[in-house]
């Protein structure tokens, strides 16, 4: 297959996230100054509102790490898992292009490129750099980004300024060695492999040093940070502190993944994972001192499509021979496709198409509480999903201030046909038993909205205190959302607390 060199048809830019998380109103980016909000508007990984739109790809290029986190076993591998450090395939630079260069003729929204691992890229310099050449070479429309544990960060600064690589992850799960020592076991560093607080100091003085280096050149950072109950999520308002102060743009929170059969150190330990509720709490607290992010799908490493779905298996290597792909017109049609996605977005923030935050055609009480709503959607920002068919949804909250978005909570494929529901559902699992976590998963929703809702979900729903409503198909979310909130204001419901959910 002969690999084509994609013209230069970088897409405008456009949206993001406020001050107060990854917000829907239309001044959402208005803290940022003018050159960061145009380089991140339009990414699918900081952009809330880009995600419904923009797809992102990770190639997993980079084996080694150089250091052992309690949360992560890279051993494992299971295609319904979306996890950090998971891959089912390892490729070496030329495959990666190969791969590339098929999913930008194929999916064209595709616009951001990261290799996130699956151990640490800086801790694989020559596979890394060598595949970010190549790319900007080959496909210089496609966003580089590149996401460290730090460690060996400030040696590699100057390599990734050369690269044009300008949006940086960083996971800094803590500032105290003391706390570090929970969480990482050892590093390996200067050819030794040193432990305990002393191997903390050490992370932590390098990813500071690696973050006041990428700022000071321009450089756009985004820190991560898992939060891990009991061990440091208080100490994760003071991380989100200092990072934002050395000139980190975005802080995103994550949960912890913790489940035992991936066998990581905390899953066999059974370290519990943080509720939705605590997850929140967090991060709002953490709002108050930098810029939220809260679509994190904490992606695979060799992730492939929107934010929220894993198209990777399609590109397997032994598929990509056998792809023929017209790569003239697949790329003409990319850049039909960006521009069209453009110039929806810019209507939007024009005011000229459905409003990002749909405002209340009259005031609100006041004292009117705020809702959580969860949101059945397949992208473009529409309710468009039947409510078997989600394998997420995302959760907003109203309130008289506006809507803004929350979260999102993973469920299990209910529906496995078109639209009825069968006896059974994913994995062999019982519908009914599928059904029963999905609702427990929407815990402290008070309502659903979809596009379609069968009659035995619609009654359980009920019983659980959560109202299904299909009346919003095709709408745009935010203004679905003020719509039905409004609709519960108009009905009284919302100077009570929030009724208890009957069914968990």
């Amino acid at each position: 297959m002969d690999l084509p060199v994609i013209s230069n048809t970088a897409p405008a830019s456009g949206g993001g996230c406020s001050s107060s998380g990854c917000g829907t109103a239309p001044d959402a980016l208005s803290h940022l100054p003018d050159h960061i909000r145009a380089k991140v508007q339009d990414h699918p990984c900081y952009s809330e509102e880009a995600h419904h739109y923009f797809a992102r790809m990770h190639v997993a290029v980079a084996p080694a790490c150089n250091i052992q986190c309690n949360y992560c076993n890279r051993k494992y591998d299971c295609a319904n898992e979306s996890r950090p450090g998971v891959v089912s395939e390892l490729l070496n630079p030329d495959q990666a292009i190969k791969k590339v260069l098929a999913v930008a003729a194929t999916i064209p929204q595709m616009t951001v490129l990261g290799i996130a691992g699956p151990g640490d890229p800086l801790a694989n310099p020559e596979r890394t750099f060598e595949t970010f050449r190549q790319l900007s070479e080959k496909a210089p429309d496609i966003k580089l980004c590149v996401s460290t544990n730090g460690l060996n960060l400030p040696k590699y600064v100057d390599e990734i300024a050369k690269h044009n690589i300008d949006h940086v992850t960083i996971t800094i799960n803590c500032l105290d060695p003391e706390v570090g020592a929970k969480i990482y076991p050892w590093i390996y560093w200067e050819n030794k492999r040193i432990r305990g607080v002393e191997a903390a100091r050490i992370l932590i003085e390098q990813q500071q040093k690696g973050l006041e280096m990428l700022t000071a050149r321009g450089i756009l950072v985004k820190v991560n940070s898992v939060m891990i109950p009991g061990v440091n999520d208080e100490h994760l308002k003071e991380v989100s502190k200092v990072v934002k102060a050395k000139g980190a743009f975005l802080h995103n929170v994550m949960p912890l993944i913790a489940e035992a059969e991936h066998g990581t150190y905390y899953g066999i330990m059974e370290q519990r994972s943080p509720t939705a509720e605590e997850l929140q709490a967090i991060q709002d607290e953490c709002a108050g001192d930098m810029a939220m992010m809260r679509h994190c799908r904490q992606c695979r490493a060799d992730a492939v499509g929107l934010l929220g779905e894993d198209r990777g298996a399609e590109f397997a290597l032994d598929k990509l021979d056998a792809m023929e792909i017209d790569y003239d017109s697949a790329m003409a049609r990319r850049k039909e496709v960006h521009d069209a996605i453009i110039d929806q977005l810019e209507a939007k923030r024009a005011g000229l198409g459905a409003p990002l935050a749909a405002e209340p055609a009259a005031p609100l009480p006041a004292d009117s509480r705020p809702v959580l709503m969860a949101v059945a959607t397949a992208g473009q920002g529409l309710i468009n999903q039947h409510f078997g068919h989600a394998k997420e949804f995302l959760v907003y909250e109203a309130s008289p201030a506006g809507v803004r978005f929350i979260s999102h909570r993973k469920t299990e494929l209910y529906c496995i046909g078109g639209d009825t529901c069968g006896d059974e559902g994913q994995d062999g699992l019982s519908a009914d038993s599928i059904l029963d976590r999905t609702i427990a998963a929407l815990a402290g929703c008070e309502v659903v909205l979809c596009s379609k809702i069968g009659f035995e979900p619609w009654g359980l729903l009920e019983q659980a205190g959560i109202q299904p409503n299909g009346e919003h198909a095709m709408e745009s979310i935010e203004a679905a959302v003020m719509a039905v909130y409004r609709e519960l204001a108009e009905a009284g419901k919302l100077a009570t607390p929030a009724p208890d959910q009957k069914r968990a």
